[in-house]
């Protein structure tokens, strides 16, 4: 995500800065992201903001599973940055936030997943597939670094990601593209269906109590 801005800054004329939020969860691990992603920034010339937080003990603290307390403090420490903040999420993690949103229940809104953009943030990976982002890092020659937790299966964003997005994609290799598709399409009906009952809303308001009331 930062390569490609950077490519862009300045055909767009927007200044450039990265954020990088320590979750002090993986130890010496965690660290070793934060040395590497301040490393790469002054490598690139890049000004870097750096968060961190106890995420296990605000997890304790306020009753949330580790997943959910990792991103509450995240957003809360990109949300305190200026501007717009890109996020990194791709054509993948949209298939699984709706597959998620699935097995948990949901109506119209849960099926269209993260938004490309959401106030100040932004997401301009949503249509780009997983396997696109590698070939663009093989092809650039661009260091990286894996989070380890992510080969485990004890969160249910990973259980789908190793064991059930595989099937599907033998089903349909373009699952992730068809999906996230799917996604923005149903976002716009969302968006359409909002602003019409929000207009019928006000139509009701302005009726008689009588007629009101039989509506």
């Amino acid at each position: 995500l930062l390569h490609s801005l950077m490519a862009l800054r300045t055909e767009f004329g927007f200044r450039l800065t990265a954020a990088h939020f320590n979750h002090c969860l993986r130890g010496d691990e965690s660290d070793g992201d934060e040395t590497f992603v301040r490393a790469l920034c002054r490598k690139w010339e890049i000004p870097l903001s750096v968060g961190r937080g106890d995420v296990a003990a605000y997890a304790a603290a306020h009753g949330l599973s580790i997943e959910e307390a990792a991103r509450a403090l995240r957003y809360a420490f990109l949300l305190s940055q200026p501007g717009y903040i890109a996020l990194a999420h791709h054509a993948d993690d949209q298939v699984e936030t709706v597959l998620i949103n699935l097995l948990r229940g949901t109506g119209l809104k849960g099926l269209c997943a993260m938004a490309p953009r959401q106030d100040r943030l932004l997401r301009p990976f949503l249509t780009v597939t997983g396997s696109e982002i590698g070939a663009y890092v093989k092809e650039n020659s661009l260091p990286y670094r894996e989070d380890s937790s992510n080969g485990l299966d004890e969160a249910l964003r990973n259980r789908l990601r190793h064991h059930v997005m595989p099937l599907l994609k033998e089903e349909n290799p373009k699952l992730a593209e068809n999906l996230s598709a799917m996604a923005l399409r149903l976002r716009q009906d969302e968006e359409a269906l909002g602003q019409e009952a929000e207009s019928s809303v006000e139509r009701l308001q302005a009726m008689p109590p009588a007629l009101r009331g039989r509506a």
